[in-house]
């Protein structure tokens, strides 16, 4: 993976782990765990591969169903990020070391972690390689290895990070450079990208966009700022419902979307972002900048390139309601590495994992897969530092939403569900495996109503 790129999670250390004198490090549980650096057995009932939200959600579930010794996981990082929070982070709202987590203390206890990278999968033999070429073999393996950020298919990227004005919620490397970027905003234009190609949370590239115009409205700067959307896409948001939610809300806030721009270059030096017309090929446009958010294009990992589990593109190839491979029973996937037709969330990883969970178990008993995702995902579509349209929505791109409201009115309580209730759940409820989504909780609030 080139670039400032992160599959699943960021390899840095949780700051809290550098607080340790060097004598403590070495004597700290994170230590003793992380120091075997390969597998503790070259066979495992069921292999995981990624330690992201899926990964560390479906190793927790394979525990009750085979045995905690009889799992592993292949992760390389050392810190695990609640990827979500950092919208907030980026607008100034929360820290970003209340994102992180040591991967050591999201682990499921007893499940090997085996800090490693896959190199390459062999599903015809029923093994993967590792680093230094170690192989493991399984009876089941489950992909949940994330998607991949390519900023450096931007000309000018990502070495033009090392300049100011420009931030992107998208790594860990530059979230925070995007809230110095709004601070230090004086006049002119402020352009927030969207790129041509599928993203996770396609709604955060526009939610900065709104706590940014909410910031310079407190600030007395919002008059001196020209606030432009320049998105690859036709529309700006794919379910008609919230779409024309947020179309009232760019005209009340007097916002300029542009639509059909991809960016290609950025020159830094010069404060200069460059969008080909996608109508137009071979047609560009040069905008000035004071400030600039970039959504990076991102794709499946590198090694699901060409991969025997994945399609022609390189996500994983699985059916769209059970999640298992199209080719191999014994393979799954789950969240953004595969080819699901919906949207790249974690709410749609915990939907996902509770379907999986239910697939996996019958196939385990040489049974057919009955369970069926439905496409459910989750946007909440942050439009200021205390309100939230909560978007919920399946593989129609129809509404299918948890409370008897309408979600498409900006909420205060939404905007508490997903700044401080879902951060709760992820930590304790999803990644220990006991979060499938709010299937059952929708069912009983709309019971409620009959």
């Amino acid at each position: 993976m080139s670039g400032i790129g992160v599959v699943s999670s960021c390899s840095c250390l949780c700051p809290g782990v550098w607080l340790l004198k060097p004598g403590m490090q070495k004597m700290s549980s994170f230590s003793l765990h992380t120091a075997a650096r390969c597998a503790a057995k070259d066979y495992y009932e069921v292999l995981v591969l990624g330690g992201g939200a899926g990964g560390i959600t479906m190793s927790a579930r394979m525990k009750r169903k085979v045995g905690a010794g009889n799992v592993a996981v292949v992760e390389p990082s050392k810190t695990h990020y609640y990827q979500p929070l950092w919208t907030l982070v980026g607008g100034g709202a929360k820290q970003l070391a209340t994102s992180a987590r040591p991967t050591e203390s999201v682990m499921p206890k007893g499940v090997e972690w085996i800090q490693s990278r896959v190199t390459a999968l062999d599903p015809d033999k029923n093994c993967v390689w590792l680093e230094n070429d170690i192989k493991i073999s399984y009876k089941y393996l489950i992909i949940a290895l994330g998607i991949s950020l390519h900023y450096e298919k931007i000309k000018g990227l990502p070495e033009g990070f090392h300049h100011p004005k420009i931030g992107s919620n998208y790594s860990v490397h530059t979230v925070e450079k995007t809230w110095k970027a709004l601070q230090d905003f004086k006049e002119g234009n402020a352009i927030f990208t969207f790129p041509n190609t599928p993203v996770k949370c396609a709604g955060a590239p526009q939610k900065i966009m709104y706590l940014s115009e909410a910031y310079w409205r407190k600030t007395g700067k919002r008059s001196k700022a020209n606030i432009m959307f320049n998105t690859s896409l036709g529309v700006i948001f794919g379910v008609k419902k919230y779409a024309d939610a947020l179309l009232e809300i760019i005209k009340e806030r007097n916002i300029v979307v542009n639509y059909k721009r991809n960016l290609i270059e950025v020159r830094a030096d010069k404060q200069e972002a460059v969008f080909e017309n996608l109508d137009k090929p071979g047609v560009t446009e040069v905008h000035q900048y004071e400030m600039l958010h970039v959504t990076p294009p991102m794709g499946p990992p590198d090694v699901l390139i060409n991969s025997p589990v994945s399609d022609e593109i390189g996500w994983v190839d699985v059916d769209k309601e059970t999640l298992q491979h199209k080719k191999y029973p014994n393979v799954f996937g789950i969240g953004d590495c595969t080819n699901l037709p919906t949207s790249k969330t974690a709410a749609a990883v915990a939907a996902q994992s509770g379907v999986l969970d239910k697939t996996i178990s019958l196939v385990m008993k040489n049974q057919l897969p009955t369970k069926k995702y439905d496409g459910y995902t989750s946007c909440p579509l942050v439009t200021g530092y205390n309100k939230v349209i909560l978007a919920e929505f399946d593989y129609a791109a129809q509404p299918l939403e948890t409370f008897p409201i309408d979600q498409s009115k900006e909420r205060v309580t939404m905007y508490h569900m997903k700044a401080d209730m879902m951060p709760f759940l992820y930590w304790n409820a999803l990644l220990k495996g006991y979060w499938g989504g709010p299937a059952p909780f929708r069912k009983l609030m709309h019971l409620g109503l009959k």
